[in-house]
């Protein structure tokens, strides 16, 4: 049998994934070479010059520059036919009037300076974009499937709810599962960035796309491959990469307007003076080709260092969204909350001890598969409590579950379903140590009732403090919309740094909500059920809780949380903010200091090739400065401090 590979992106990968990859890997092979040929060109130029013989340097200068003009000129004619037109003109115009005037250094200077700053473009995207083609290049092509007693290697399409597939070690799963044989220690640093390995045991889902770092396991299929979470994040990752943010349109928009006055200022220049090398100048120096690209550059920086904090943002407009929020609607259960029953308390009654009552109720609970009888079973293996094993056992669905225990008649299920078998019927108490958050379940033993067992949905610990986090990244206002029960909800908010707290809401409510807080400003909806699916479409900014939600809710979000923390939600919030900031001030500083140089230019202060060089030198400037957005050690530092 042939080993399994964790292939990457080659002639074997599907075309939808080579087609996601960036453009700049497929353009650097043809920018590297433009930047060799313009080199070569001004090095031999300025040889045959110190050489004596000048008529010859501007030849090779001349000559050199005419790939980059060809290739530049093609990009130009391929924009034109799309409807767009941008600043890469003016170095079309000042390399075509250097060539016309005789002013070949200048014009290998630009020559030069653009393929070089092209090329900087496509080493700056690539780094910037390096944690989000990751996930493209893990996606493996085959699985082991269990057949008939044997294993066969099978194409990763073939497989479909319901197989049992072996995953070995250093392989990545295929698909979402179970493991139901063995044991596993996970990676799922690419998926959730959490750098510590996790442990699953037998009965526990596993994502695909984590890599196995233990022992071979067996994992049951439960969705195929196309369906899973992984090919999901890859879906996201393509549409992410082709979504254009409205602050680079911004930035396109400045481009048009950067041109006009290039154009006039370059025409007037030679109308008053008559001097075409000083036109050449002000073209020259008004050659920022990379400036505006500063801006994706600083935006998908922005996406891919939040991509590493286990959030998957959709693009750079979701960023710029995400940027500018100002007011958060945010559901309870799974989100403010656990989302799962924890047992807070044990109310005993009739004499009774509390282990008692926790250890009787859990032992028949063995039986069910209820979110509650989960809970209860796992609150009496952490107290280390010895259960046996129920008989006789009857579960009426949703209501309540009775059974033998140790020889025991035990029911247990809401007061209404366990007083309807006492052997004194009534009305069971409500016990009086139930907070309003927090629901009970009744137990009773041989007709008498033994007890309640408290259980509540609680607060995620880091919860408070990141609802603070949110205040200092601009938030200024908060609202609970939740489905659950007036009561429960207000013990939750109040417990909280909530403006407004609203129960008892259904899908339609949870949409009007969203839709009125726009007046206060830009808002941003997170939840993780099917329920807020509709209110996160009708979000500026939808965020579903990928790592347990629904996949609806994941489909229609602009930001998904990969991992189980909402935390992460203020490191994407934070990190969007600096994004958007860097990539305003690249842009205004580099147009700005342009403008100044062409207005030096036009004054007859800045000669053609100086003023290339100086321009050139504002270029890589403000991109190096764009790439700032990828962050810096001190603000990683931070972060991994606020990671257990």
């Amino acid at each position: 049998m042939k080993p399994h590979d964790v292939v990457g992106v080659n002639s074997d990968t599907p075309p939808r994934l080579r087609s996601a990859l960036p453009d700049f890997i497929a353009a650097s092979g043809q920018r590297f070479w433009l930047v060799v040929f313009a080199a070569c060109g001004l090095a031999f130029g300025l040889m045959a010059s110190l050489l004596g013989r000048p008529d010859l340097a501007r030849w090779i200068w001349g000559v050199a520059i005419l790939p980059v003009l060809a290739a530049l000129l093609v990009e130009i004619f391929t924009n034109l036919r799309r409807g767009s037109v941008g600043l890469d003109l003016i170095a079309a115009l000042a390399m075509a009037g250097a060539l016309a005037i005789g002013e070949t250094l200048a014009g290998i200077v630009v020559a030069l300076m653009y393929s070089g700053g092209q090329f900087l473009e496509s080493f700056a995207e690539g780094r910037a974009r390096r944690e989000m083609t990751t996930l493209l290049s893990r996606v493996p092509k085959t699985a082991l499937r269990h057949a008939g007693g044997s294993l066969q290697e099978v194409r990763l399409e073939t497989i479909v709810a319901g197989d049992r597939i072996l995953v070995r070690t250093g392989e990545v799963a295929p698909a979402d599962g179970t493991i139901i044989a063995g044991s596993a220690v996970l990676d799922q640093s690419a998926l959730t960035g959490e750098s510590l390995p996790v442990n699953r045991q037998a009965g526990d889902n596993v994502l695909s796309g984590s890599i196995n770092l233990g022992a071979t396991f067996d994992l049951l299929v439960s969705r195929p491959p196309a369906e899973s979470t992984y090919a999901g994040i890859v879906r996201m990752v393509e549409a992410a990469q082709q979504v254009k943010a409205p602050i680079v349109r911004l930035a396109d928009r400045y481009a048009l307007w950067f041109l006009a006055i290039t154009v006039c200022l370059t025409g007037g220049t030679w109308f008053i003076t008559g001097e075409a090398i000083r036109a050449l100048a002000v073209l020259v120096v008004a050659t920022p080709c990379p400036l505006i690209l500063a801006v994706p550059v600083a935006i998908i920086s922005g996406v891919s260092r939040i991509a590493k904090r286990g959030v998957l943002v959709k693009g750079g407009a979701a960023l710029e969204a995400l940027a500018r929020v100002r007011v958060i609607v945010i559901d309870k259960t799974g989100t403010l909350t656990e989302g799962r029953a924890r047992l807070v308390a044990i109310d005993p009654a009739n004499g009774f001890s509390p282990d008692d009552v926790l250890r009787l109720a859990a032992t028949l609970d063995l039986a069910s598969k209820h979110v509650v009888a989960t809970a209860l079973v796992a609150a009496a293996e952490n107290r280390n409590l010895v259960l046996g094993k129920p008989s006789d056992v009857q579960e009426t669905s949703g209501v309540g579950i009775e059974g033998m225990v140790e020889n025991r008649r035990v029911v247990v299920g809401g007061a209404t379903f366990v007083s309807q078998r006492l052997t004194d019927a009534g009305t069971i108490q409500r016990p009086a140590s139930r907070p309003d958050d927090a629901f009970s379940v009744t137990v009773a033993v041989d007709g008498v009732v033994a007890g309640h067992l408290i259980l509540a949905d609680e607060i995620r610990a880091d919860v408070p403090q990141t609802l603070r986090r949110f205040r200092s990244s601009g938030v200024t206002r908060i609202v609970l919309a939740s489905g659950d029960r007036k009561e429960i909800a207000n013990s939750i908010g109040s417990q909280l740094d909530i403006d407004e707290i609203r129960g008892d809401q259904t899908p339609q409510d949870k949409v009007a909500i969203v839709l009125r807080e726009r007046s206060r400003g830009p808002v941003m909806m997170v939840g993780d059920g099917v329920n807020d699916a509709p209110a996160l479409a009708a979000a500026d900014v939808g965020v579903a809780l990928g790592a347990r939600g629904a996949a609806a809710s994941s489909e229609v979000a602009d930001v998904v949380l990969l991992v189980d923390r909402i935390d992460r939600l203020a490191d994407a919030m934070e990190i969007a903010r600096r994004s958007r900031r860097i990539a305003l001030q690249s842009a205004f500083v580099g147009i700005g200091l342009s403008l100044i140089a062409m207005i030096v230019a036009t004054l007859g202060y800045l000669p053609p090739v100086q003023g290339a060089l100086l321009q050139e030198a504002i270029d890589v400037s403000v991109v190096l400065n764009a790439l700032r957005a990828l962050g810096n050690r001190q603000s990683d530092d931070t972060q991994k401090s606020r990671t257990p």
